[in-house]
C-alpha cells in the first residue's frame, strides 16, 4: 500500500521501521531529540525509542562522530546528523582518517556500519556557511559510500540500505526537497545502493542529474520536449559513489548527446568525473556535440537572495546551449 510522504516523512519512517526491528540502531546529533531535529527529520522518534536510543548530543561534532565511530566498531549501528553537511570540516578527521579506513588496515575483521545523514544545499538563504554541497568532497575518500536522493520513495529505501550496510556512509538530503512528497510504501523496502533510476526515457539527450538538481532537470526536460521536440531522458545518479558508469553510458549510447547537471561547484565536481568517464570509452567518437557541464560558480554562497540564485545553475542559461546542440537540426 502507498500513501504520500514528504522526504523528511519517508526518512523517519525509515529510521523507525529499523530500529523496530534491530535494538542495536541508535541515533545521535545535535537536537535530534526534544527538539525533533532542526530540519524536523527525527520528529517524535524520541517518544518511541527514549534518549538512550534518540540522544542529544553536546554542541561538538567531534566528540559525537567520534563516538559514534568507536559504536559502530564495537558493533552498534549508530546514525548520526549533521545538522548542515558544512559542518563536516569540524569532525572530518573520525571520518575520513578512522571509518573509511578501519575496514582496510584490519584486513576486514572490523567494519563500521555507520550513515552520516546531513542536509546540504543553497536556495533559502542561509549564507556561506550552511548552504554548501559538498559530496565531490566525500567522493574521494575511499572507504566512503555516498548516497543522495531526491524523491520521498527514493529517499526511504536508499536510508533502509545504509543503515543496513556495514560500511560507513554519508547519506546527502537537499533541504530544499524536504516537503517535496511522493508515494511511498507503507512496508519496508530496499534500493540498491550504486544504481541510478531513469526518471524520464527520451531519446535526442540524456541529462545526467541528482539531488536538488533533479526537479529542475525534469522542468527542463518537459521544457524542451514542449516548445522544440527535443526528448530528453533524465537519469538520477542516486547513488554517487559507486557510481553506476554502467546506465549512464548505456543512456549515452543511445542519445548521443549529454548534459551533466548538479548544485555542487562546476570546477572538478561529479560532472568532471562523469564527463571523464565518457571520455575515456569509444563513445566519445559517437557523440554528436561536446559534453556540457552545468554547476555552481565558483564562489561561496551569497546570503543576498538575487546572489545566491545567480551562483546556481540556471535552467534559462542551461536551455540555451542545449538549443545549441541542436541548431542544425532546430
Amino acid at each position: 500500500m502507498k500513501r504520500l510522504l514528504s522526504m523528511r516523512e519517508a526518512l523517519r519512517e525509515a529510521m523507525r521501521q529499523e530500529m523496530e526491528s534491530d535494538e542495536s540502531i541508535f541515533i545521535m546529533g545535535e537536537d535530534v531529540g526534544v527538539y525533533q531535529g532542526v530540519n524536523q527529520v527525527t520528529g517524535n522518534l524520541i517518544d518511541i525509542f527514549g534518549p538512550d536510543r534518540v540522544m542529544d548530543t553536546p554542541i561538538s561534532e567531534t566528540a559525537f562522530m567520534g563516538a559514534a565511530v568507536g559504536s559502530a566498531m564495537l558493533g552498534l549501528k549508530p546514525i548520526v546528523e549533521l545538522q548542515v553537511v558544512d559542518f563536516i570540516s569540524v569532525c572530518l578527521d573520525p571520518l575520513m582518517n578512522q571509518a573509511a579506513k578501519i575496514n582496510f588496515m584490519s584486513g576486514n575483521q572490523i567494519h563500521v556500519p555507520l550513515v552520516l545523514r546531513a542536509a546540504f544545499g543553497a536556495g533559502l538563504g542561509a549564507a556561506a556557511q550552511h548552504s554548501q554541497s559538498l559530496e565531490a568532497l566525500f567522493c574521494h575518500i575511499p572507504g566512503i559510500k555516498v548516497i543522495m536522493p531526491a524523491t520521498a520513495y527514493d529517499a526511504k529505501g536508499l536510508l533502509v540500505s545504509a543503515i543496513r550496510d556495514p560500511d560507513p556512509i554519508v547519506f546527502l538530503e537537499p533541504r530544499r526537497l524536504y516537503s517535496e512528497e511522493t508515494n511511498v510504501p507503507i512496508e519496508t523496502y530496499i534500493i540498491p545502493i550504486s544504481k541510478a533510476d531513469i526518471k524520464r526515457q527520451g531519446k535526442d539527450l540524456t541529462i545526467i542529474t541528482y539531488g536538488s538538481m533533479l526537479p529542475n532537470s525534469l522542468e527542463l526536460a518537459s521544457l524542451l520536449n514542449e516548445k522544440y521536440q527535443i526528448d530528453c531522458e533524465v537519469i538520477d545518479l542516486r547513488t554517487l559513489q559507486p557510481l553506476d558508469s554502467q546506465t549512464i553510458l548505456k543512456s549515452v549510447e543511445k542519445t548521443k548527446r549529454v548534459v551533466i547537471i548538479h548544485e555542487d561547484i562546476e570546477f572538478m565536481g561529479i560532472g568532471a568525473e562523469i564527463a571523464a568517464q565518457i571520455s575515456q570509452t569509444d563513445l566519445i567518437y559517437k557523440l554528436k556535440t561536446p559534453i556540457k557541464r552545468f554547476g555552481a560558480k565558483f564562489s561561496p554562497i551569497p546570503f543576498a537572495e538575487n546572489l545566491e540564485a545567480e551562483t546556481l545553475p540556471q535552467l534559462i542559461n542551461i536551455e540555451k546551449q542545449i538549443l545549441a546542440m541542436f541548431r542544425p537540426k532546430l
